[in-house]
């Protein structure tokens, strides 16, 4: 007899709550990138650089676009959270941070069933993930 596990075919408990938080942050994002484009485009929410604008800088270089409407480079755009061309952002950090906030829950769970190198394997994800996100290295985050 082999001392190897048997598969049932079933999912575990973490593949089942990592499939949850993703299914529905990813919708979440989702919707909340279509509520904030629709804050923008009406008007509710007054844009950074003005809709009348938009068209004439998007056709200069990124550079001159950064430079003319005034936007900051890297997560500077944070502190312009709160305009309408800004606003619709919250959604995309949410989507691309969703692999982030799925491995949370897996570190307890690891531990709790004594599996510490999973729980180390999941942490070193997460921060491997938020540090490419955060821009130290200059090769994202722009």
């Amino acid at each position: 007899m082999s001392d190897t596990p048997k598969h049932t075919g079933r999912a575990s408990q973490e593949q089942i709550t990592y499939a949850n938080m993703l299914f529905y942050g990813c919708w979440g994002g989702l919707a909340l990138m279509a509520l904030t484009y629709l804050l923008y485009v009406t008007g509710i929410v007054t844009p950074h650089v003005p809709l009348e604008k938009v068209p004439l800088l998007w056709s200069q270089p990124v550079g001159t676009y950064l430079e003319l409407g005034k936007v900051p480079h890297g997560w500077g755009w944070t502190v312009l959270i709160a305009k309408g061309d800004f606003l619709n952002f919250l959604g995309i950090v949410l989507l691309a941070g969703m692999t982030i906030l799925c491995y949370i829950p897996l570190i307890p769970a690891f531990l709790k069933r004594g599996e510490k190198g999973f729980a180390l394997m999941a942490l070193a994800e997460i921060l491997v993930l938020l540090f490419a996100a955060s821009g130290i290295v200059g090769g994202g985050a722009h």
